[in-house]
């Protein structure tokens, strides 16, 4: 008994300092936010009075609405043309079978070993070519279709019920019907799941937006952000109120649609 209870209270406080190390950083910047710069840098952790002035400045100051509206729009064209094609390969690749499907999606996994640091280079001559450069579709484009999602459809199909699809072919309903009347609505979790992972990643993406968006109207918002810290006496409070505007987004989406994403992720089909 008496181990029984000491390993309970040793579990419970790793949980308690684990839990302590991880909100930690978010409270200190929701702190921060509201408190001056030289407070901050001073490592003041009690809340301040700034939190107006400070979004007031960020607003006036900054490209900051005009990055959140560009980083919105991105993200949710994004998202919306990613969980589509990569559904449909998806659906594809496991619905439809010949032999060379194996060889084909084996190669589409290769594509995953190539770091992106190696495809930079072609991909900004590719877009400077047809004229897109500083252009949204130049952010959008690379990322609607990417084998990682393409392999989580294809992994969460398989439990797809099949009886569901030959029924629906003796009803006479067509292939893209079969997708749109019945495999989307079954698959919710799926999407679900893959929509918070595009969206966050999309909305994060800072190296790629940085290379082809050249004008402070087209900036998405991490690259608003970065442009705050670049100066000779940054404003910590501003920057601050700007990170974590930033993370709601994310943040809201995750925690709306948490139930669902933990489903798909598990290959649950409701």
């Amino acid at each position: 008994m008496i181990k029984t209870k000491i390993k309970k209270v040793l579990k419970y406080m790793f949980l308690i300092i684990a839990s302590i190390l991880a909100v930690f950083p978010f409270f200190w910047m929701i702190v921060s936010a509201t408190n001056k710069s030289v407070d901050i840098t001073k490592g003041k952790l009690t809340p301040g009075s700034e939190l107006i002035n400070n979004i007031n400045t960020l607003f006036t100051s900054t490209y900051m609405l005009r990055g959140m509206i560009n980083s919105l729009i991105i993200s949710t064209i994004t998202t919306c043309i990613a969980l589509f094609i990569s559904s449909v390969a998806g659906y594809g690749f496991e619905i439809f079978h010949s032999r060379r499907r194996g060889n084909l999606f084996n190669l589409l996994l290769l594509s995953m070993m190539i770091p992106f640091a190696a495809l930079m280079v072609p991909l900004y001559r590719m877009f400077a070519k047809f004229g897109l450069l500083n252009n949204y579709l130049a952010v959008i484009i690379p990322s609607v279709a990417t084998a990682f999602l393409i392999f989580f459809f294809r992994q969460n199909t398989k439990s797809f019920p099949k009886e569901i699809l030959h029924a629906a072919r003796v009803d006479g309903l067509s292939e893209f019907g079969i997708f749109i009347k019945i495999y989307i609505p079954t698959m919710k979790s799926t999407y679900a799941a893959a929509a918070i992972i595009t969206f966050m990643n999309v909305w994060n993406s800072y190296l790629w937006p940085l290379i082809v968006l050249q004008s402070p109207e087209k900036m998405t918002l991490p690259l608003i952000i970065s442009t705050l810290n670049s100066s000779y006496s940054p404003d910590f409070g501003m920057i601050m109120v700007a990170i974590v505007i930033a993370t709601i987004p994310t943040a809201l989406i995750f925690f709306l649609m948490q139930k669902r994403f933990v489903e798909g992720m598990l290959g649950s089909v409701k």
